[in-house]
């Protein structure tokens, strides 16, 4: 039987083990990620003091324009009958148009239920807090290590993380890549912006508004700090309840403060939303999240999807696409169809 293992908890890990789980039912998958819970980018998180409370830290909302739309009817139907999906139905100031015809959704249960969704077609139980350190060719077979200590043996390994992550993984991984200049200097090429998102959680009937009643959210021009700001229970279409919001930070803020850790920074971003908004009354609790690689800024070259690194080995992602909902689907179909046909070929 076929050990596949999938390392990454996002959107592109999932839906490509819900993919896997239909072109190859009888393999066995295994899903490995560093952090303490699904979601990757699409990260959904809750107030300690009430599980209901809860806000979006990466993805705010999911754009599909009409020719992704079709091509990817099935997934939105899909999630849509799940109530994965919803309409946006509250104005976002600021929002620009990608395309005439674009449809914006919110997910009512937080981003991560997309995730969590697709891990659930797939019959996976994924293990977290195992971070890949290294990835060994051994008789044939993919050795992966994780950085504490924990190792396995797969017959094929699907890498999703973003790229620069890759680059840092030690073993035959990385003397297959240091052997191809061609493809080292390809994933070298792949960029991402940085930012930090700030999530704030209020008591029950607390008053938190925009100067417009009627937006959920706002982008900010005019502030070295601030990018976005969301009242993130509203904006998915919870008025009741304890409201929740989220910061976004501006992409210069991101990289210039890239190397401080989440609490040297949350005071500050903690003081930019009192500036913004003096009124607000304080939160019952805060999350402060660094995202060192936010949305792709740079792709592989040719958005091929996926790469066979070597036989059995596969990189995807969307580093290989680009950074949203779309990117993620387009990447997990190229992913699959190598994966497919690698395991096909050694039949």
């Amino acid at each position: 039987m076929t050990r596949v293992l999938l390392v990454g908890g996002g959107l592109t890990s999932a839906l490509t083990s819900a993919l896997l789980r239909r072109e190859l039912p009888h393999a066995e998958l295994f899903l490995w990620d560093k952090a303490n819970g699904a979601g990757g980018r699409m990260s959904t998180s809750r107030s300690p003091h009430d599980p209901n409370c809860s806000v979006d830290l990466g993805v705010q909302y999911i754009s599909a324009t009409p020719e992704y739309a079709q091509l990817h009817k099935t997934y939105y139907d899909e999630l849509l009958g799940a109530g994965i999906l919803a309409p946006l139905n509250s104005r976002v100031e600021g929002m620009r148009t990608i395309a005439e015809g674009t449809t914006n959704y919110v997910t009512p249960k937080g981003s991560s239920s997309i995730v969590k969704h697709f891990l659930k077609e797939a019959d996976v139980t994924p293990k977290f807090q195992h971070n890949v350190s290294s990835i060994d060719l051994k008789d044939g077979k993919w050795s992966v290590k994780t950085q504490s200590g924990e190792a396995d043996v797969f017959d094929v390994v699907v890498l999703t993380m973003p790229v620069p992550q890759v680059l840092g993984l030690t073993g035959t991984i990385r003397e297959l890549l240091e052997k191809d200049e061609k493809l080292l200097s390809d994933l070298k090429s792949v960029e991402y912006s940085s930012r930090y998102a700030l999530g704030l959680f209020y008591e029950e009937g607390a008053q938190v508004r925009l100067k417009d009643t009627g937006t959920s959210a706002q982008y900010i021009t005019n502030d070295p700090i601030a990018r976005f700001v969301a009242l993130d229970n509203k904006k998915r279409g919870a008025d009741a309840g304890s409201p929740s919001v989220v910061l976004h930070t501006s992409i210069p803020f991101g990289k210039a403060n890239v190397e401080k850790t989440p609490d040297q920074v949350k005071p500050v971003l903690l003081q930019c939303i009192k500036d913004l908004y003096p009124d607000w009354p304080e939160p019952k609790a805060v999350k402060c999240q660094k995202w060192r690689y936010s949305q792709v800024t740079s792709a592989f070259p040719g958005l091929p999807g996926s790469v066979m690194v070597a036989d059995g080995l596969v990189v995807g992602g969307d580093g290989f696409t680009h950074s949203n909902m779309d990117g993620c689907i387009e990447s997990a179909k190229a992913v699959v169809e190598a994966v497919a046909q690698y395991v096909s070929s050694r039949s």
